[in-house]
């Protein structure tokens, strides 16, 4: 048995409605919600790789590349926040962020 493209559409399917599924369903957690996020890229690139794959062109591939790039920015500086937050408020709560709202 061979594994085609359908296999690969499934699972960034599946790894998609995780990652949109935790960001629903919880709202206390920002960690979460940031892996949440990380998971619905990584989706992304599954399937940027297997259309550049199923139809022989590199640029699915380099799109992947950014996309992982951006994933990585997004991860240090999403986290550098939150530590920067929690030593000034002592905790992370979601419910706290929303009160910096001007």
């Amino acid at each position: 048995m061979t594994i085609g493209l359908t296999h690969y559409l499934v699972v960034a399917a599946v790894l998609f409605s995780i990652g949109v599924a935790g960001i629903i369903l919880n709202r206390k957690n920002i960690i979460v919600i940031l892996m949440s996020v990380e998971l619905i890229l990584l989706s992304v690139n599954i399937n940027f790789v297997a259309f550049s794959q199923a139809l022989g062109d590199l640029v699915g591939q380099v799109f992947a590349l950014f996309v992982l790039t951006v994933a990585a920015a997004e991860a240090a500086i999403g986290l550098a926040i939150l530590v920067a937050f929690y030593r000034n408020r002592g905790t992370i709560a979601v419910e706290d962020i929303n009160s910096l709202k001007g």
